[in-house]
């Protein structure tokens, strides 16, 4: 173990929507909790419901980081949420600031998912196709909760989508705007209530030959077919997230070549030969540990 990015505060693993801590040997942050405990790091992830609203979420993350505080005896905790698990930090941070030093968006739909959109405009609310998606998206949620021994966490599909919509998120945005640039495509305030504020996210770029290992990702060719759903960020989104609608705080960067899903080190590592994103989140608490944090 090397002491490169021992952090003064825990960093606490947040994931995002479908997400998991460990269903047997599979991890949702494939990797990376071992390289940030390597660089030394006190790392752990959260459990929360894979699909609910931010704010149930975020009430969930908000009794784990009491808990943590209470194990680790530290004074907060550095928050890094990846997708969904970016609002759900947000709204942790926004409740108690006191307790979070740090709030760190990747690939979070800060302003909205276009993908979200497009998917709540297929289901008319109320009706029976609306019904049954629920019910099964519900259902297959409740299943993977029980596979990584969390079965006790609810599960709301709907509650889900309608808390990623471009609607959604700006209902939680106003009454949570704590890093949000104030100009389309800006940077947030990087300090707000004593609590720093990140992000850093991708875009695919080039054609599907251009991307080494990625070819041969299956993950990587269904962010390709959600991008082509994209009617605002056409040309700059990771499949699932616009590049300008994950800005917040400090904006490390948003356009690395990184789809959706590469973001977190999926599928088994099989990302873009020009980027490794393990090493974005080490670089990440080595810059947490010279701010002090």
């Amino acid at each position: 173990m090397t002491l490169i990015a021992d952090t003064q505060y825990p960093i606490l693993l947040v994931h995002g929507l479908f997400g998991f801590d460990r269903i047997g040997p599979l991890t949702y942050f494939n990797g990376i909790q071992e390289a940030l405990h390597d660089a030394g790091a006190q790392v752990f992830v959260a459990s929360v419901s894979a699909t609910h609203s931010n704010e149930a979420r975020g009430e969930q993350l908000l009794e784990q980081i009491q808990a943590l505080l209470r194990q680790t005896g530290a004074k907060r905790v550095n928050l890094i949420g990846h997708s969904q698990g970016a609002l759900t930090a947000r709204y942790a941070a926004a409740l108690a600031p006191e307790s979070v030093a740090s709030v760190t968006s990747v690939s979070g739909p800060n302003h909205g998912s276009e993908l979200a959109d497009r998917l709540r405009l297929a289901f008319t609310p109320g009706t029976l196709p609306e019904t049954v998606a629920a019910a099964l998206i519900t259902s297959f949620s409740a299943f993977m909760s029980t596979l990584s021994g969390k079965s006790q966490l609810p599960q709301h599909a709907l509650e889900a989508l309608n808390a990623l919509t471009s609607d959604g998120v700006a209902a939680f945005n106003m009454k949570y705007p704590q890093g949000l640039p104030k100009t389309w495509g800006g940077m947030g305030e990087p300090e707000v209530n004593n609590v720093f504020y990140y992000s850093w996210s991708g875009i695919i770029k080039g054609s599907l030959l251009s991307e080494s290992m990625n070819l041969f990702d299956p993950l990587h060719n269904a962010c390709r077919v959600f991008a082509s759903f994209f009617t605002h960020e056409t040309k700059a989104n990771d499949g699932m997230v616009g590049r300008f609608s994950s800005h917040l705080g400090t904006v490390i960067r948003s356009d690395y070549p990184m789809d959706h899903a590469d973001s977190i080190n999926h599928m088994a590592g099989m990302t873009h030969s020009k980027v490794d994103p393990v090493a974005l989140y080490v670089e990440h608490a080595q810059r947490l540990k010279r701010q002090g944090l």
